[in-house]
């Protein structure tokens, strides 16, 4: 008998060979009817491979992400068995699960292609092969075996796959005529794929190198549920109303130049008030936890980024030296801020007395993104961190690390992020030469990220390998209003720094010790928080945010002299606005101030100058009716207060 340990903790004797869909189908008809795939042991294998020895076991189902995965990977191939029915003579390369959907590379031949009015085509024959309910069976091969399979089917990617593989390395997945070489894990059949829709092609080098022919890459996605498919096409549309580049431009917040460079965010007007806001917002916080403002240069000396060890793991991805006059000089544009921080440290003695000393800076960093990774705000080559770096001694490090936690909640609190997660990022055993420091400050590190997210009471996942080089973290993934997963927010604990900048503090006993450092960015970069936050509430900031929290609309010309007089009682009274004194029609004037997604927009005419009123609208929300000056700055400094 076989003892199996369940994600509730309690233990299961099974038969040896016992199947993860027997498991299921013990446990509930309902799970072994949802069930995609098991993890055993951390492992995600198929539902009908036996358990051989005591394991941990879980059962995923499409509520799972690694049962998502599974559904979308054994749905590639699921594709590519409807492309050989069409295509005869296609050539197959990989075809992955990604984060959402899955994509297949292919060689088509000479002269054929496929282009969007083909996909209606392909998605038909998927779904009548997924009607046959063919099982996916995984068979283990030898390596000969394999490449007599491939050279008689005369597939050469397959065959360079091959190259790297041994004997016990290789298998089969098989459904219906179709077989391809895949470690898997599949589903367990083809029945539970009821909606499919092929969203893109493009143009995809072998192996990522430009060096190697061009095949033709097919993006997919498939559900269990029909309705699940046309919900995510609706999320789709919405998710391009709400993307961030659209109304960055509509909002006039930001834009890019070619001349200025790729990847070099110009903040405009508006977009710079918003932004500084949101400094002004995090700076007020961070004053009453005890941080100290610092500023630092933009470069650095490449000892600098030697010693902290960025320049190695971080120097093919920066921008290239820069040389002075001085022969062997050189200098970096600052890839992070924290080896700064830690010269500002060294700049006078430390007594035990004195820590923790935490240091805040929004610092500009540069990192030389390849040109087709770039996109908007979300991955740029020059970014502003909230950064902040706390030095503490070890007995300090659980609660300023609570303390960073209730932080970021904060900020989430006031800036509408309710749905999150925070993920526990560790290094991985199995690959320490990716990591710099010892086993045991690795272990104190994570005990106390681990120990404090507990005490705090987080919703926590663990990841390995997710480690930042130097120590690991606490990621925050944000859910937005689209239910899309960012990572906003981060935590992370590091004894490795303070080792190579000989950092220290004289203990109670006089002798001299290491502190520990903590690295803290609860923006994580503005950059990318604002585009995060722009798609989250489709442009309609939170009324303490927003650049402009009202516009006074005169109906005629002679009445801006009374609109300018009600925008200066209102900026006395601190709430920001503007007039629109434009030779427009009133009409006009309100649908554009309704597309600039501007709160309050205040109508004034005869009646209004006459009575010292305004008629008052609300974004989204239409006539509110006419109202004092008073009555109208009491509400709006309310809903102010409330949130912030």
């Amino acid at each position: 008998m076989l003892n199996i340990t369940l994600p509730d903790g309690s233990v299961r004797p099974v038969e040896s060979g016992t199947t993860g869909h027997a498991l299921a189908n013990s446990i509930s008809e309902g799970l072994a009817r949802n069930a995609l795939a098991v993890r055993v042991n951390g492992e995600v294998r198929d539902l009908y491979r036996p358990f051989t020895e005591d394991a941990t076991v879980e059962i995923l189902t499409w509520n799972d992400a690694a049962g998502k995965s599974t559904y979308w990977h054994s749905s590639a191939h699921l594709m590519a068995e409807a492309l050989e029915a069409l295509y005869p003579g296609v050539k197959l390369a990989i075809g992955p699960a990604i984060e959402n959907g899955f994509y297949y590379d292919v060689d088509l031949g000479e002269g054929r292609s496929i282009s969007s009015e083909d996909f209606p085509e392909i998605e038909k024959k998927m779904l009548e092969l997924a009607k046959q309910k063919n099982r996916y069976v995984r068979q283990e091969i030898s390596k000969a075996d394999a490449i007599a399979y491939f050279t008689e089917k005369q597939d050469p990617y397959k065959l360079e796959l091959l190259e790297n593989l041994e004997d016990g390395q290789i298998t089969f997945y098989t459904q219906g005529s179709f077989t391809d070489l895949c470690r898997g894990p599949h589903i367990p059949d083809t029945s539970t794929i009821k909606a499919a829709k092929l969203m893109n092609v493009a143009g995809a080098y072998w192996r990522g190198d430009e060096k190697n022919k061009q095949l033709t890459r097919l993006y997919g996605i498939t559900f269990p549920k029909a309705k699940d498919l046309t919900e995510y096409l609706e999320r789709l549309e919405e998710a391009k109303r709400r993307d961030h580049r659209k109304l960055g431009k509509e909002l006039k917040l930001f834009a890019f130049s070619e001349k200025v460079g790729a990847g070099l965010p110009l903040w405009l007007p508006k977009g710079t008030a918003l932004r500084e806001r949101l400094e002004q917002f995090l700076r007020k916080a961070q004053v009453k936890a005890g941080y100290q403002p610092v500023v630092t240069p933009h470069i650095g000396s490449k000892e600098l980024y030697v010693t902290s060890g960025h320049y190695e793991k971080y120097g093919a991805d920066s921008f290239q030296p820069i040389k002075t006059p001085n022969p062997g000089e050189e200098f970096f544009l600052k890839p992070m801020n924290c080896p700064h921080h830690c010269e500002i440290y060294k700049t006078e003695p430390r007594s035990y007395r004195d820590l923790p000393v935490r240091y805040a800076e929004f610092g500009t960093v540069y990192r030389y993104e390849q040109s087709g990774e770039l996109h908007g705000l979300t991955r740029v080559r020059g970014f502003t961190q909230d950064d902040a770096h706390i030095f503490c001694r070890p007995d300090q490090v659980k609660d300023e690390f609570k303390k960073v936690i209730d932080l970021v909640l904060y900020v989430f609190k006031n800036l509408g992020f309710e749905d999150y997660t925070a993920q526990i990022s560790l290094r991985d055993p199995a690959n320490k030469v990716k990591y710099i420091g010892s086993d045991e400050n690795w272990a104190l590190a994570e005990s106390a990220i681990q120990e404090a997210a507990a005490e705090k009471g987080l919703s926590t996942t663990t990841e390995l390998g997710e480690a930042a080089f130097y120590g690991p973290k606490l990621d925050f993934m944000v859910r937005d209003a689209l239910g899309r997963r960012w990572q906003l927010g981060t935590i992370q604990v590091d004894y490795n720094l303070p080792e190579r900048f000989d950092l220290e503090y004289v203990a109670s006993d006089n002798t001299k010790q290491r502190p520990v450092m903590l690295h803290r960015a609860p923006f994580g970069s503005l950059e990318r928080f604002v585009a995060v936050l722009i798609e989250h509430c489709a442009g309609n900031f939170p009324l303490w945010l927003t650049p402009e929290q009202f516009i006074v609309l005169p109906i005629s010309d002679k009445y801006i002299d009374y609109a300018n007089e009600v925008k200066a009682q209102l900026e006395q009274r601190e709430l920001r606005g503007t007039v629109d004194a434009r030779d427009e029609r009133i009409g006009r004037k309100i649908r554009d101030a309704e597309m600039g997604k501007i709160p309050y927009l205040l109508v004034v005419g005869e009646k209004e100058a006459q009575d010292n009123i305004i008629s008052v609208r609300k974004h989204g929300e239409g006539d509110l009716g006419s109202m004092p000056l008073d009555a109208f700055v009491k509400s709006v400094q309310s809903q102010i207060v409330e949130a912030y």
